[in-house]
């Protein structure tokens, strides 16, 4: 046999593995945030206050000793650095304030994105006026669409924080679910 001829088994293996190995970490993940889902939440928050610091440490180092940097860029990489180390000091000095303030600022972003995408679906309804156009078509479902998009989008604007814990652990049961069907599927890969 020849190298090309265990080509298939080979690579059945490696995407086996990796369908494995994919689904162990979602269902772990999807565990930890529904068992723990304040401390899943604050881990995330720790992970993003480090990545901060971190990049405030490099955009200060680059703007003291990057050669051929105009003054203006120095400047705005030295304080975008300054901002970035104190945000990430502000993060660790209160990580339950941050992680909820975080959590908040994904619901409002998600409302309003769900909002305008609403509002945008409505107005494709004014598009095209060729009836085999898909929206034309499909009209009914697409102001069914848009109402359900305004309606979530209103419901996290009102209550961002309890929008944040649902959406947290919904998250938390889909890499569950994920995680079981990756690990079968791996399970019935041909080996």
């Amino acid at each position: 046999m020849t190298d090309t001829q265990h080509q298939p088994i080979g690579l059945a293996r490696t995407l086996r593995t990796i369908a494995i190995v994919t689904g162990v970490i979602s269902l772990i993940a999807g565990l930890v945030i529904v068992i723990w889902p304040f401390k899943s939440a604050v881990a995330v928050t720790v992970l993003i206050a480090i990545y901060t610091l971190v990049a405030g440490i490099i955009d200060i180092a680059l703007a003291v000793v990057s050669k051929g940097l105009s003054g203006w860029l120095r400047v705005g990489l030295a304080l975008l650095g300054v901002l970035f180390v104190v945000a990430s000091i502000v993060a660790f000095s209160n990580l339950a304030s941050t992680t909820a303030l975080l959590g908040v600022f994904v619901s409002t972003f998600l409302g309003i994105a769900w909002i305008f995408e609403g509002v945008v679906t409505l107005f494709a309804l004014g598009g095209p006026k060729d009836p085999f156009s898909p929206v034309v078509r499909s009209k009914g479902w697409t102001i069914a669409y848009a109402i359900v998009s305004i309606l979530a989008g209103i419901v996290l604007l009102v209550s961002p924080m309890l929008a944040a814990v649902w959406l947290w652990l919904f998250i938390g049961a889909s890499l569950l679910v994920f995680g079981v069907i990756q690990i079968v599927r791996a399970a019935t890969l041909e080996r």
